[in-house]
């Protein structure tokens, strides 16, 4: 509709047309109102519905008739607005005492509903010495302390909803089905003279084949080709010849640093290296069983095409080379002597990622995935030893935000992200079970911040449906921070290894930290107290039950 701005201004559902002094009557005509018509009427559109009371008007350069038309509204609400005026005035005053004073002014809502960021990155590298960072004052005047009651009940609804329930194992068929090439490349029974699982294979190729030509990693990364570019000087080498055949020596990993990311498995990996005895992938992280086997580079990138086991063996050609060197030797064929290296692999992906499996795996129960990577390893290595390292899920998370975080990194942007990520949990824990929302992979891409990987004792309980509880080992970062001797004695004798010498002990345990925290994101501080006490109420179930599975009250981290 259109209205002259004089006398039919439709501010309230009433009609305030009867009451203008200008144009009495109910039949007004624009064109005969003397008012209305000529060159400085200025019309007003609105559409049919109730407009507010505080509405902008337009503004003519005629004073005289702008008043006239202002004083159109009843007297009663003229004073009703000016009342509501003086009313908010008064209240935005004392919000800006208060605030001043406890320093709450313009605090952003925790909860921001723009579209949700992907993890930045797939690769997970950790940390060591950023142990002391959370220990230091807040120096923010900022509080998000009223965000904690709410914040709260998000956080008893998804405790009521916990619970541990054990999962069904796939038997060994149903794996062979869903990975037959890898059961075709991979062995059942492994050299008796290696701790390692090693086997011959036969090498089919020439002297002028390139052995390395398809290898995924050698042709995706430009980081290993100088590693592979060795690898093919050296490749014939090291074949063994029987009865006019060529065969390679082909091994798996001894042990596996599973976990978890940010939380020191990168200078556990470092020191252990040193260790004349053992031997890692040509890789530290190659993600092979939990993301490179499916095609996944980073999966916000889509898939490629996948990496087969082959590829994922070639890694280990440098550590099979010296221990194909040690069984061929003359000594060891006499006297059936044991070969004392082993090899490990460090993919901190190992424990907790699961993401793939609804891509490839669709016959799940309930969103729970049928098949989980455990059960992969253990049907090729049932023996293998597995060590996880693990820190205050409460300081990981923030310091797995530092490290991968591109930008604007805050500590009030860190406290909205927990806070909105608490909710998608919450939203998806109203639905499904606790194992569905961990391995999520929909939930885990929309989070802002990776809160499932803190809840340690969900993957733990997982892998000891397949592992004994002797095959695992569970460090702790704050441990291993306080006395690194302690825990590489611990680590040395869990994986049998030998004694070493002084020299050598003080070398692998006085070496300085491995993957600190960078200067930029120790300035930022710690993160708030607000936020601390969130994560502190969101993970204390989780580790109550992770220090009953490991009968050792030092994984409630209560001190931190």
């Amino acid at each position: 509709m259109r209205y002259c701005i004089n006398c039919c201004i439709h501010l309230l559902p009433y009609d305030l047309h009867r009451q203008c002094f200008r144009c009495r009557g109910s039949n007004h005509n624009n064109q005969k109102c003397p008012v209305c018509k000529g060159e400085n009427k200025i019309p007003l559109y609105t559409d049919s519905k109730q407009m507010k009371l505080l509405a902008v008007l337009e503004v003519r350069t005629d004073h005289r008739e702008s008043w006239n038309g202002f004083f159109c509204l009843r007297k009663g609400k003229l004073c009703s607005l000016i009342f509501g005026l003086i009313i908010m005035t008064l209240v935005m005053a004392s919000y800006i005492l208060t605030g001043a004073k406890h320093g709450l002014l313009l605090i952003p809502s925790p909860f921001h509903y723009g579209a949700f960021t992907s993890n930045p990155s797939l690769m997970d590298n950790e940390s060591l010495s950023d142990m002391k960072d959370h220990y230091q004052p807040s120096k923010m005047n900022i509080s998000y302390v009223k965000d904690y009651p709410s914040i709260k009940l998000i956080i008893d609804t998804i405790t009521s909803k916990i619970e541990f329930i054990t999962r069904e194992r796939p038997d060994l068929e149903e794996l062979r089905k869903q990975e037959p090439h890898m059961f075709s490349v991979i062995p059942n029974k492994f050299l008796p003279n290696s701790k390692n699982p090693c086997w011959y294979e036969e090498y089919r190729g020439n002297t002028t084949t390139d052995p390395y030509a398809t290898n995924s990693y050698a042709l995706y990364s430009k980081r290993f080709r100088t590693i592979f570019d060795y690898l093919r000087k050296v490749f014939w080498n090291h074949l063994y010849h029987y009865k006019d055949k060529h065969y390679r020596l082909r091994c798996l990993p001894h042990f596996y640093i599973i976990g978890q990311p940010k939380c020191g498995t990168t200078d556990l990996y470092d020191r252990l290296r040193l260790h004349p005895d053992v031997r890692f992938s040509a890789i530290k992280e190659p993600h092979w069983w939990t993301r490179k086997r499916f095609g996944i580079i980073r999966l916000r990138d889509g898939f490629h095409d996948r990496y087969p086991v082959e590829d994922y063996l070639d890694l280990f050609d440098l550590a099979a080379h010296q221990i194909q060197g040690v069984l061929q030797s003359e000594a060891a064929k006499e006297h059936g002597k044991m070969n004392n290296i082993i090899i490990g692999e460090a993919s901190a992906s190992t424990m907790w990622d699961n993401n793939a499996w609804i891509f490839f795996y669709d016959n799940s129960t309930e969103g729970e995935p049928p098949y989980l990577i455990q059960d992969f390893i253990h049907a090729f290595q049932p023996n293998a030893k597995l060590i996880i390292m693990l820190r205050d899920p409460v300081e990981r998370l923030y310091s797995d935000y530092l490290y991968f975080a591109s930008a604007n990194k805050s500590v009030e942007d860190f406290h909205e992200k927990v806070a909105e990520s608490l909710q998608l949990f919450e939203n998806c824990m109203l639905d499904y079970s606790l194992r569905a929302c961990v391995y999520n992979n929909t939930l885990n891409n929309a989070m802002p911040v990776r809160l499932q990987v803190g809840l340690y004792v969900v993957y733990l309980l997982d892998w000891l449906t397949v592992f004994d509880k002797d095959q695992i080992l569970v460090l702790r970062l704050e441990d291993h921070a306080s006395n690194v001797k302690y825990t590489m004695h611990m680590v040395f004798q869990f994986l049998d290894l030998g004694p070493l010498s002084e020299k050598q002990e003080a070398l692998i345990t006085k070496s300085p930290a491995s993957n600190t925290r960078r200067p930029e994101d120790k300035s930022l501080g710690p993160m708030l107290p607000t936020t601390k006490a969130i994560l502190r109420d969101f993970y204390k179930p989780f580790n109550t039950k992770l220090a009953q599975v490991l009968f050792d009250d030092a994984f409630l981290w209560k001190r931190t």
